[in-house]
């Protein structure tokens, strides 16, 4: 995989989103994350997050991976930024997309949870919740 555009926090994410009209939001978690944990809302921002699974729940890689981001209609010259728990997942994504030509693809570093506390939790340390970012949960 080739080096992707770059990391970003969380609120400097947000930022490109609402200044960029191209900007897109994909998150790579998976369905059973989206629908548990939460997703991002970008409804503020007049747009929507596209969720393109990265690995499936059961851990399998999405063979389709960048078919599907073709087929959502994501622009390869538009900033498109990768979304997962809590970085690695979305790096990974954001590399696979440059390496098939996406020019500015980033990974949301922190990702939607962030790291892990002391406590061994998520949702406290970094991340799109803690940054105060719009999200829902179904």
């Amino acid at each position: 995989m080739s080096d992707y555009a770059g990391d970003l926090d969380p609120r400097t994410a947000w930022g490109l989103l609402a200044d960029d009209p191209s900007a897109v939001l994909v998150d790579v978690r998976t369905r059973a994350e989206w629908q548990w944990v939460g997703a991002a809302d970008l409804s503020e921002l007049d747009k929507r997050v596209l969720g393109v699974e990265w690995v499936s729940s059961g851990g399998e890689p999405n063979p389709r991976f960048l078919d599907q981001l073709d087929e959502a209609g994501v622009d390869p010259d538009s900033p498109v930024l990768f979304l997962c728990r809590s970085g690695g997942r979305s790096a990974a994504a954001a590399g696979a997309a440059t390496a098939a030509g996406y020019g500015a693809a980033y990974n949301v570093a922190e990702g939607f949870e962030g790291d892990l506390d002391d406590a061994g939790h998520r949702g406290t340390v970094g991340g799109w919740k803690v940054a105060g970012l719009a999200w829902r949960q179904s």
